[in-house]
Order: C-alpha cells, then structure tokens, then sequence
C-alpha cells in the first residue's frame, strides 16, 4: 500500500444530494489518489458499508440541516457529521476537512473547532473564479460583511497563501476590488486598503469588477457583502450565458447541425469554466484546512473538493498563512 500523504475527514451528510453523492465522489477521489485516506463521517449506519482500508467510518449520530440556524445547531448537536469532521482536524487524526453542508454551520464549526490562526483577526471565504487568464482567488466572499482595512491586508495575504499553495502560482497578483484604478478611487475604506497594502508583494492596485473573470491578478480583495454580490453576478451570468447558447444552436436545423460541429470546443469551453473543478470555497484563517463545496455538489464536485482539500494540506496550507500574516486587532 503507498503512504498515506493526506487524510480528509468528509461530511457524508452535507449537501443536497448526500449522502450518495458524497459517497460516489469520496470513491472516485480515493480511486485516483492512492495516497489519500478519508474519515467519512456521518451516521454509523450510512457510512459504515463503506469502510475499506483507505475509508475509515466515524460515526456521528446528528445532521446539521441547511435551514437550522449555523451556531445554535454547532453549539446544540456537538455529536453532529460538520462538529464531529472539524474536531478529527482539531485533534489531529484528519489533515483537512470537507463539507458541502451549510456554509454557516461549517464557518462555527471550523472557527470553535479549529480556532483561529495566531494573528488572525477574521476567517475569510475565498471562491477560485475560473477564467481567461487562469483562475482568480476572491475573498472575501460572505464571512465578514463589515471589514477594517487592515482586515483586507490580511485577506490579501491568505489569498497569496491559497494562490501558491492550492493553484501553483509562483508569485500571485493581487488586487483591491474598487469602483476605479486609481488609488484615490472608492470609499474611505477602500482608500484606506490601498495605502495598508502597498507594502504587500505582488499588489498591483485597484482592480474593477471586469478584471475578476478577465483574470487581470491570481487574487482579488473585498469585503464579504461587497465579495459575495460579485460572486452571485458571476454565477449567474454564467448559468444564463450557456442557457442562451444552448438555445441559440438549437433554434433552425442549419444551427443545430453546426452544434453538432462545435459540441466539443463547447465541452471544453465549459469544463474550463466549471467552478466544480476547483472544489469548493476554503475558509481561510482557521488553524487547519476546511473547504466548503456548494450545496447542489455533484459527486465531481465532491472528487474536486476532497482532492483540493488534499493538496492544500500536503502543500502546508495553514503554515503558509501563519508564515505570512500580519497580527490585527480583532
């Protein structure tokens, strides 16, 4: 048997489709990793069937729904599958843990479980923005509606980190997300950001919203509300942009024989942008890696996300944060 490099513990009962999407995407990550271990958790009846030499059942007899409110559930269903998978990182039998359960639930559950990196004032939500020029790291994306600037100087220096470690960059490009490029552009805020942040490498100033996908820098930097529209904007601009495709070459037989001629730059178009493909939305800021898939996760989406949550823990993904922040009052 190879060496086991990484352990992921899995909520098998997070999201729309769990637990049989969960299961199928544990099995396909396993499957094509052979130095990857998992911790299923969940139900004992659930995932004990699937106990193999590399899946390791954890029985956690509660489920922490998607409409229950995030820290009351936490606190209230401590034996749940999201409490249960954070405390196997905390006590150090997981290297990473992954969830695509509620995204509230998982933020107290990581922040409680896991506590904060030394010197972190707030955990940020960062999404992978697939794009052009490769994919962007934008944060924060929901975690913190209301931020200092120099909380954005520390969201900068996490994306860096997740960037390096998770994407491969070499030396990320980071941008503040602002109304103009020039540095006296925005709120008070953002103008604030800009002079904290000009001693961080790779920053390159203000960035607009159009450079997000355009991939224009490796990370982008917002507040959570500010974060979270953009992302929304995006993901629905796609889902309409290939519903309009598709119904573009399907209108008249001469567009849908000429669909049959570009179907596979199309499919290559799409797997390009599928954010599926990047795995989930990492919490970046807890002592220990926790990535968050989308709760419509298919089971490709479960394989990414684990296999992401893999790599950031065998890249030393919590060390690179502590390595590079810069402490703030909370």
């Amino acid at each position: 048997m190879p060496e086991i490099t990484a352990t992921v513990a899995v909520d098998a009962m997070g999201g729309d489709h769990a637990p049989s999407v969960v299961i199928k995407g544990v099995a396909a990550a396993l499957a094509d990793d052979q130095s990857l271990a998992v911790l299923l958790v969940g139900p004992d009846e659930i995932v004990s069937p699937h106990a193999t030499e590399r899946c390791r059942p954890v029985p956690a007899s509660e489920v922490i729904a998607m409409d229950e409110h995030p820290a009351s559930a936490v606190r209230q269903k401590k034996d749940s599958s999201i409490v249960v998978g954070c405390k196997a990182v905390r006590d150090g039998r997981a290297d990473a843990f992954f969830s695509a359960g509620s995204t509230g639930a998982c933020m107290a559950a990581a922040t409680l479980g896991m506590g904060r990196i030394p010197g972190v004032s707030r955990p940020a939500i960062a999404a992978v923005i697939p794009g052009a020029a490769g994919p962007t790291v934008l944060l924060d994306v929901g975690a913190n509606a209301d931020v200092k600037a120099d909380m954005l100087v520390q969201f900068a220096l996490m994306g860096r980190a997740y960037s390096r470690t998770v994407l491969c960059v070499a030396e990320p490009r980071v941008g503040l997300l602002n109304i103009g490029e020039e540095e006296t552009k925005g709120s008070l805020l953002a103008q604030e950001a800009h002079a904290l942040m000009r001693g961080i490498p790779g920053f390159i100033g203000n960035v607009e919203g159009r450079d997000v996908p355009a991939g224009t820098v490796d990370v982008v930097v917002t507040d959570g509300f500010t974060g979270n529209v953009t992302l929304k904007v995006l993901e629905g601009l796609s889902k309409v942009l290939f519903s309009e495709i598709r119904a573009a070459v399907s209108e008249t037989a001469v567009s849908r024989l000429a669909a049959v001629a570009i179907a596979p730059s199309l499919r290559r178009l799409k797997g390009r942008l599928d954010p599926d493909a990047y795995g989930g939305a990492p919490l970046l800021g807890v002592n220990g890696v926790c990535l968050i898939g989308h709760g419509s996760s298919n089971a490709r989406a479960i394989h990414s996300g684990v296999a992401t949550a893999a790599r950031a823990a065998r890249g030393r993904l919590t060390s690179a944060i502590q390595e590079g922040i810069t402490p703030v009052d909370a």
